[in-house]
């Protein structure tokens, strides 16, 4: 979001509140934010705060003498976004309806910059049948809402009608800014560690913190494409948007993934697989006892090897990844040829800054002819793009 121009509009609800945090958001992602506000919306929060926060002169009143007199128009054009957020049942009835009675009405009357709507409300409100039918209106006239969440309102009741969490409301603002380069793409992504039981409380499995497969669904989901996820057990939140399937073992992603890959045309597999899994798991806790135990371990189903096999008869760009910690270049490249991939993305997990839970990564880009490029280190989210930009290559030549 650097440098793109975003209007924050806050209205007058409880939630007004949590507009200061996203203000922060937005700012410390690069964007140049301003804010306009409602009369009614002051009264939650004051101005002053979204000045300090914004670093930028807020707008209240349309007849303010420091507004400039074009400010409900060219605030509108200049800008690539506007947020409402929150957006109250009364400020989504007057822009349905056109009414423009105060400078915020009046600037998205006038806007040509895309528009993001976060209603906030009581959940009697938000589904009442009028509410429902202006947000339907607004939603074919091009706008985007983002459904509020649900729990304890501030009213002491519970249900649908909370304000999106702000960094919720950012992702979503990203989704909208980013180019559409791969639209019309199906991606599916594979990210995490698969677990292997021992028994009810012990398991085989390894370090993916799953950011680098999440950081590629979530980048191809903004550019366009539509995305389906399939993960082993993280602490990440699935990206807002995607089509998600958590598994656990090897064999549960092996058969989720082969039953998705018919409806893909590009397969990125980040997921760190458990090579082996025990030959029987225990349905009770295992006892401590001898002072030494064996564990014996059988061969997990090698699922990139066998979607490399699928693909004489079903074409889709296969992208794989190689985590090692010696003879790092030879072994990517083998398991590029073995596994008949486009391309390999390795990196040295014993590196620092390149590790499975850290939030950058120092990768080298192998390519079919062998060819290779060394990247930068960089945050997963532009590695994610680094790939994503040399699959929309290889599609590109495809075609």
């Amino acid at each position: 979001m650097k440098d793109k121009k975003i209007i924050v509009g806050v209205t007058g609800g409880i939630a007004a509140y949590k507009a200061s945090e996203l203000v922060r958001i937005l700012v410390k992602a690069g964007a140049v934010t301003h804010v306009a506000m409602t009369a009614n919306a002051a009264e939650f929060v004051s101005p002053l705060t979204f000045e300090a926060l914004s670093g930028n002169r807020v707008i209240l009143e349309m007849f303010d003498p420091g507004t400039q007199p074009m400010a409900h128009i060219t605030w509108g054009q200049e800008s690539d976004l506007i947020i409402i957020a929150p957006a109250t049942a009364n400020f989504i009835a007057k822009i349905s309806h056109g009414i423009a009675d105060d400078f915020l009405s009046t600037m998205l009357l006038a806007s040509t910059a895309k528009i993001l709507v976060c209603p906030s409300m009581n959940s009697e409100m938000y589904m009442n049948p009028v509410t429902q039918e202006n947000i339907k209106r607004i939603v074919e006239r091009g706008y985007t809402v983002l459904e509020p969440g649900e729990g304890a309102l501030a009213c002491g009741s519970e249900g649908l009608g909370r304000l999106p969490e702000p960094e919720e409301i950012a992702e979503q603002a990203r989704i909208i800014l980013a180019p559409k380069d791969l639209s019309g793409l199906r991606v599916l992504v594979t990210a995490g560690p698969t677990i292997e039981p021992i028994d009810p409380v012990r398991y085989v499995s390894n370090r993916s913190s799953g950011k680098m497969g999440f950081s590629i669904a979530r980048q191809a989901l903004m550019r366009g494409a539509s995305v389906t996820l399939v993960s082993g057990p993280t602490a990440l939140p699935p990206p807002t948007g995607v089509k998600f399937h958590g598994v656990k073992t090897a064999v549960e992603m092996r058969e989720t993934v082969l039953g998705c890959v018919g409806d893909a045309d590009v397969v990125v597999k980040a997921a760190a697989v458990s090579d082996y899994r025990p030959r029987q798991s225990s349905a009770q806790k295992i006892k401590k006892g001898a002072d030494v135990m064996s564990l014996d371990l059988v061969k997990n189903p090698d699922i990139l090897a066998e979607l490399g096999e699928k693909r004489e008869g079903e074409r889709y760009i296969l992208v794989g990844f190689a985590a090692e910690s010696e003879e790092v270049l030879a072994n990517a490249t083998k398991k590029l040829r073995d596994k008949n991939l486009d391309m390999v993305v390795v990196n040295d997990v014993t590196s620092e800054d390149a590790g499975f839970e850290s939030d950058t990564n120092l990768v080298k880009i192998i390519h079919r002819d062998g060819s290779r490029e060394d990247l930068p280190i960089m945050s997963k989210d532009e590695v994610a793009n680094q790939i994503l930009d040399r699959i929309k290559l290889l599609r590109g030549t495809e075609k």
